[in-house]
């Protein structure tokens, strides 16, 4: 049995536990914003790899980061994991991914609430599962994670508020101007124009466009461009991804295109606070994608067909209105991405930015 924590006025601990990748740890930020915004309000404690936890300590609906030593680490590792886990006194474990090392965990630690999705034998670990199929891919990832939050809620009574909107990453306004400053004085950029942001590596696992393709792009939204408030390009990239930057700003500098390649930044999170200075963020589906879309920026997404890996199943959790995807038409490989309309992308992605350009630069 959970305690009632309503009645009691107490607030209960919780761990969450997306211990993957950067994208899918971004998409629970809607399902830690329901949780933190419920009544009594809840101490929120994660559990993340090292590679995203800089992201997890900038999450604001976050109390707490615990590291996740991963299926490798030694036994020494998982058993001071184990500790901290039993130390923390968990009222319950909400599993957005489950597997079986972190079932295990969490029994070993006692934590008597204990919620996953229903897939897979690992939920055998679970004493309560949410039947979700997510192979289907009838919703965004988002969402799902939210369900699984809202679920929770219910199970512990608690007081859940009203379904958290975006942006999930809420920053000052303050902080875009910083951020826009700095950027502008490191690449002597005005100030006074649209900046739109790419990032042409995939993260060693997302189909995405070729440089050729993306160079291709830029060009023909570039042709669709009218006025004085013409776009500036600047080329974002991970660790390892600084040659398909440049394969994609080459082209487009011999075209007299004005280009820039981000500099290193310090680190994920400076990283990602430097993508609040962005009107618009073209990418594949990929974690640098879903930080923009956390931060409610304007979004061009590029997906391959398969069911697991749709538009729809990975959609970047900003407004409807900033947000565009685009994927291999019916009939074509679910991984041939020069099968999409480059012309029909590039005439969507020019009309997105004039709206925003209207919006933000018309005054």
């Amino acid at each position: 049995m959970t305690a009632n924590f309503t009645a009691s006025g107490a607030s209960p601990h919780l761990l969450v536990v997306r211990n993957d990748k950067l994208g899918d740890f971004m998409l629970a930020w809607p399902a830690l914003a329901s949780l933190k915004q419920a009544s009594p309000t809840p101490r929120i404690s994660v559990m993340v790899p090292a590679y995203t936890a800089p992201m997890a300590r900038l999450c604001p609906w976050i109390d707490e980061v615990l590291i996740d030593p991963g299926e490798n680490a030694d036994r020494a590792a998982h058993q001071a994991l184990l500790r901290k886990a039993k130390a923390a006194d968990f009222d319950a474990l909400l599993t957005l991914y489950s597997t079986p090392r972190i079932g295990w965990l969490g029994w070993r630690a006692g934590i008597p609430l204990r919620m996953a999705p229903a897939t897979k034998w690992a939920q055998i670990f679970y004493n309560c599962r949410i039947t979700q199929r997510r192979s289907r891919s009838d919703k965004p990832e988002y969402r799902y994670n939210q369900e699984l939050a809202e679920a929770l809620l219910e199970r512990l009574d608690l007081v859940g508020g009203s379904t958290p909107q975006p942006p999930f990453w809420p920053l000052a306004a303050q902080t875009r101007k910083t951020q826009r400053y700095r950027l502008a004085k490191e690449l002597d950029l005005p100030a006074d124009r649209p900046w739109c942001f790419l990032h042409g590596g995939s993260g060693g696992s997302a189909v995405n466009l070729t440089p050729a393709r993306y160079a291709e792009l830029v060009q023909r939204i570039e042709a669709r461009q009218e006025g004085p408030l013409r776009p500036l390009w600047i080329l974002t990239a991970g660790p390892g991804e600084e040659a398909t930057a440049e394969a994609i700003l080459r082209p487009l500098t011999e075209a007299g295109l004005e280009v820039y390649h981000l500099p290193p930044r310090d680190g994920l999170d400076d990283f990602a606070i430097t993508l609040a200075a962005a009107d618009l963020f073209i990418a594949g589906s990929t974690g640098p994608l879903h930080i923009a879309g956390c931060l409610d920026i304007a979004t061009a997404g590029f997906y391959p067909a398969r069911r697991s890996a749709t538009p729809l199943r990975w959609q970047t959790c900003n407004r409807a209105e900033h947000r565009l995807a685009f994927c291999p038409p019916e009939g074509c490989g679910e991984r041939d991405m020069d099968s999409i309309d480059l012309d029909d992308a590039a005439t969507r992605i020019a009309n997105l930015l004039k709206s925003l350009t209207r919006q933000e630069f018309s005054s």
